[in-house]
């Protein structure tokens, strides 16, 4: 009999305990194996408490702090990217709880929920609650809604959430708490779980069966492949002389990176990575392609354009990935997926499974078959020639009178890599940033290179890259922000110091939002709100911000350079430092890389006074003819 059938006493032994007190003992006794040995599902807690769980939650996680450690944050939505990072460093074996008050408390998790949920990544949210009693309704905070009083601020969590709860009884745990975490631990399902927890319903005792807090150790599932499916995508394939493999997320979170690398050098199959699957292949490997899609390279694209059949692997095919359903409409697609709903996706051959034994069954049914070998050959040549292309694009350190952009930093911070045998990740969100970093970015191992752009969520990336750090503490993480993304979210630089977790942060400041202003101007739009210059502005104007100086405010070291070759030497400086180091570098808005990328739909309004909007319109409507459906 599983734990959430047991009647309260059915084995005999109980232990009294409040609500809280049982779910904080049952997370502390989770175990789960991984190639490391059995360890600790949660790695910790983060919270800032409130009225709606410091008396319940916050005793109960003071019971068991030594064992598992609660971290105070500065940011709910913060700390849970914090937490969501931690799981993706730890490539999902390993999570994080995060709990809350209830009001502001609670929605400011939303949207790092809806970031979680979009990006497949397990992370345990606990907000507190209204009082289920409703004795002293309203309280402080309470959302009251006039057509049904049992509806909180928590219901928003329901469609971003992949498992929902509110506790209302202290023996509801005894279900909710390991259907949870089976959701939190199964590959496809993986994604956010919501436990609401009611004030008052913390606080209440119940007699715990005492055999519930020793739970099995999770040992993963993988999915192998089924026949049928298995024998169609090999069939599909042994008509394929022109095949392109597309490697995503799953590749990396189902430990497939090996694999992978064997299957596309047996084969002759070139690869391409999305954003979430960069690193899956080294850099330098002859068959790696590089970025695919609208961020993509130009050998990536080149070679998608041409292929016959695409071998999607654990990617959630966004609209950056194919083009807006144009990169590569002529193939015929495979979906190797252990999600039902993603191995369905534009119409392809489902196979789904796990990457990595998906990959080796289809492998041993292909014995003997290998793609054109002119179509190996010219991928590996576009392969190189774009490696040593984005050299000379990061190897440039004089710009003369023109700001540096951000391929030229990308190199300073890849170069500063070199003597490191730490082997370092870097760290990145939103803007144009990722864009510049999927293409030029060498990652020479799985992990190194984590952005987060399912979500694209400007404010990630300083909560990310601490969450980075306390899941690989012996790793440098460098953290690289626009100003935009610095301003909207920065307080956890103080954590990162207060938890001696040194970050090292690279800010690119070209005094606004300059990716969407160029996507604004390419829609036709007049330069308008993004840029500072462009904003409305009264009496003082915009100001000029001391990026360097606010993160020393924050306990941090920090300094400003001018040039290059200044930011390679303040790099150096940072790497020797003893704490969180943030480098701050002025930066051109309106230069990116050239080469690469291909169209993304962005709707351009079908009326419009002014001509470029026009023009732009017509340009999309051509676009479109371009797309598959």
């Amino acid at each position: 009999m599983s734990s959430d059938m047991i009647p309260a006493g059915a084995s005999g032994a109980t232990v009294r305990l409040t609500m809280a007190q049982a779910l904080v003992r049952y997370l502390d006794a989770l175990r789960i194996q991984t190639a490391q040995g059995v360890v600790p599902l949660f790695g910790g807690v983060f919270s800032i408490f409130g009225h709606g769980n410091v008396a319940g939650m916050g005793e109960a996680l003071y019971q068991f702090r030594d064992s598992l450690p609660t971290y105070r944050a500065h940011n709910e939505q913060a700390m849970a990217h914090s937490a969501i990072a931690y799981a993706k460093a730890q490539m999902r074996q390993r999570m994080m709880a995060v709990t809350t008050s209830i009001g502001p408390g609670a929605t400011n998790l939303l949207t790092a929920a809806a970031l979680a949920h979009v990006n497949r990544l397990p992370v345990l949210l606990l907000p507190g609650d209204v009082f289920v009693s409703r004795r002293p309704d309203p309280v402080l905070q309470q959302l009251e809604d006039f057509r049904d009083p049992g509806i909180s601020v928590n219901d928003a969590f329901r469609p971003l959430s992949r498992f929902f709860d509110r506790i209302c009884y202290p023996e509801q745990l005894l279900s909710a708490l390991p259907r949870a975490v089976q959701v939190l631990t199964d590959a496809a399902q993986c994604g956010p779980v919501t436990l609401a927890l009611p004030q008052d319903v913390q606080t209440m005792a119940f007699d715990y069966p005492l055999d519930f807090f020793s739970p099995p150790t999770i040992v993963p599932r993988v999915q192998p492949p089924a026949e049928t499916e298995l024998a169609q995508a090999a069939a599909l394939l042994q008509q394929a002389r022109q095949p392109l493999l597309v490697a995503g997320g799953g590749v990396l979170y189902g430990e497939a990176s090996e694999a992978l690398r064997r299957f596309a050098e047996r084969h002759g199959i070139p690869v391409a990575e999305t954003q979430a699957g960069k690193s899956a292949l080294p850099w330098s490997h002859a068959l790696q392609l590089g970025a695919i899609g609208v961020t993509g390279s130009p050998a990536a694209n080149a070679m998608a354009q041409q292929a016959d059949v695409v071998i999607a692997v654990g990617t959630r095919l966004q609209d950056f990935t194919t083009g807006s359903h144009t990169l590569f409409g002529q193939a015929r697609l495979l979906n190797l997926n252990v999600n039902a709903m993603d191995a369905l996706k534009w119409h392809g051959t489902a196979l789904q499974c796990d990457a990595r034994l998906g990959l080796e069954a289809l492998s041993d049914r292909l014995e003997g078959w290998r793609s054109q070998a002119a179509w190996t050959a010219r991928a590996q040549e576009l392969a190189q020639a774009w490696r040593e292309r984005a050299t000379q694009i990061t190897s440039r350190t004089d710009t003369g009178s023109q700001l540096p952009y951000d391929g030229e930093v990308i190199g300073a911070v890849q170069r500063s890599l070199a003597d490191s045998p730490r082997q370092d990740i870097v760290v990145c969100a939103a803007g144009t940033l990722p864009a510049e970093l999927h293409k030029l970015w060498r990652a020479g191992r799985p992990g190194a290179y984590h952005v987060e752009y399912g979500f694209s969520c400007m404010g990630y990336e300083l909560a990310g890259g601490l969450g980075v750090k306390m899941a690989q503490p012996e790793r440098e993480v460098i953290v690289i922000v626009g100003d935009g993304s610095y301003l909207m979210m920065n307080s956890e630089i103080a954590t990162s110091v207060m938890l001696d977790k040194k970050l090292i942060i690279v800010v690119l400041d070209n005094r606004g939002y300059g990716c969407i202003n160029r996507l604004q101007q390419a829609c036709g739009g007049a330069p308008f709100n993004n840029m500072l210059e462009d904003c409305l502005q009264s009496g003082h104007g915009a100001p000029t911000i001391d990026f360097a100086a606010h993160a020393r405010a924050l306990g941090a070291l920090g300094e400003n350079v001018k040039t290059i070759g200044e930011l390679e030497a303040a790099l150096q400086r940072a790497r020797a430092a003893d704490r969180t180091y943030l480098v701050c570098i002025d930066t051109d808005a309106t230069r990116t890389t050239d080469e690469g990328g291909c169209w993304w739909e962005v709707a351009v309004p079908e009326v419009s006074p002014r001509a470029q909007v026009q023009q732009a319109r017509s340009r999309y409507e051509q676009e479109r003819q371009a797309q598959s459906l």
